[in-house]
């Protein structure tokens, strides 16, 4: 999947994430439906990645939201061979890895496969959180790309942002 591309803006503004207010956001061409952090910018990465992605702020610091979407054209794929081409994008893009979390879970009723990772690149480090969700039509990529010292805050916010997502 194409929409595993990393960017890297770091660091989640200073706002906890129980206190941050979410909004419900709709959009025709998505298929589902999610609440976004109220005041967080849309981004357009020319990726050709499907799906909504976001910024904490204008300018870094910022925290990176991804909730990108491919449909599968019948194919039958996995998320675990998904991870296995984005762990490869890593390295071969000159970045250490090192996966640090990995569970099974649903959001709004899809199963998928969640790890967290701590990725070392030329200008410093990010974690990341990704899930790759196996739906009837199409592969799910949500991601979420932080700093190590904000990751936490930046995780449970994303945490709430997940529990919303409805699929149509």
């Amino acid at each position: 999947m194409r929409a595993c591309r990393l960017f890297f803006p770091a660091l989640l503004l200073t706002m906890s994430a129980s206190a941050q207010t979410l909004t419900p956001f709709k959009d025709a061409k998505l298929p589902f439906t999610v609440s976004l952090p109220k005041g967080w910018l849309g981004v357009k990465f020319e990726d050709g990645a499907s799906g909504v992605s976001l910024v904490s702020g204008q300018k870094p610091p910022a925290t990176l939201m991804r909730l990108l979407f491919v449909n599968k054209g019948g194919m039958a794929v996995t998320p675990q061979q998904e991870f296995q081409k984005f762990e490869g994008g890593i390295k071969g893009g000159g970045m250490t890895l090192k996966q640090t979390a990995s569970r099974e879970v649903k959001y709004g009723g899809v199963g998928g496969l969640e790890r967290e990772y701590l990725l070392s690149h030329p200008k410093g480090k990010v974690q990341m959180r990704v899930w790759y969700g196996n739906g009837a039509k199409n592969l799910y990529s949500f991601q979420l790309t932080d700093s190590p010292a904000r990751y936490a805050q930046a995780s449970a916010l994303f945490s709430k942002v997940l529990a919303t997502v409805k699929f149509k």
